[in-house]
């Protein structure tokens, strides 16, 4: 089975090219709707996170505002956080692949935002990026219900470079060209994956997609 680590920086449209993995017939594990259902009331983290940074749980969940507060810019309270939730996601990751291996799946896809940052990458057969020019990044993201300038700034800050991770890549995909064009290139990557013979040794790459992976 080959694990695919699909990341990229906040707006670029990852979620939405994860969406294209499963239309692709390639089952994906979404690490953030995993840690939502870990922050819910009755998840597993709400105890020993509540206990770790005190008034963040509300009504017996996480509030995800209130600890996003507390940690960020605070790389020791991170660092406590990521020790608490790491293992967490890890142990539903695994449920994750017994159901993929079941059903016979030969190709799997991580969504996990923060992989690089984590150091996730070096547990993954092959990276695929997702990117968009900057001003539209910053467009999508400033839409966003009680978004703004300064917080996501920091937000960016937290997060390795667009440039960087593209660099480290085996695949980027651009979404900045559109649904149909990000759709093509998820297609083509999939394609040259599931092809032994096309498939070439992996290395870093930061051209896109689509050019990584043509002829």
């Amino acid at each position: 089975m080959i694990v695919v680590g699909l990341t990229g920086s906040i707006g670029m449209g990852k979620s939405t090219t994860a969406a294209m993995f499963r239309e692709a017939g390639v089952p994906v594990y979404d690490a953030d709707a995993a840690v939502h259902d870990l922050y819910a009331k009755g998840g597993a983290a709400v105890a020993p996170v509540g206990e770790a940074f005190p008034g963040v749980v509300r009504d017996g969940a996480v509030d995800r505002e209130a600890l996003r507060r507390q940690v960020l810019g605070d790389p020791e309270a991170l660092k406590r956080l990521n020790a608490i939730v790491h293992p967490l996601v890890g142990r539903d990751r695994v449920g994750f692949f017994e159901r993929a291996q079941a059903q016979g799946a030969d190709l799997v896809v991580l969504d996990i935002p923060l992989l690089f940052e984590t150091g996730g990458h070096a547990n993954m057969d092959a990276v695929v990026v997702v990117t968009a020019p900057a001003e539209l990044q910053r467009e999508r993201v400033l839409a966003r219900p009680g978004m703004t300038p300064a917080r996501l700034d920091a937000i960016l800050a937290e997060q390795m470079a667009d440039a960087e991770k593209r660099a480290r890549a085996h695949f980027v995909v651009d979404t900045g060209r559109g649904l149909e064009a990000a759709r093509e290139q998820v297609a083509e990557i999939v394609a040259v994956l599931r092809d032994p013979a096309r498939t070439p040794v992996l290395t870093p790459a930061s051209t896109s997609g689509r050019d990584r992976t043509a002829g």
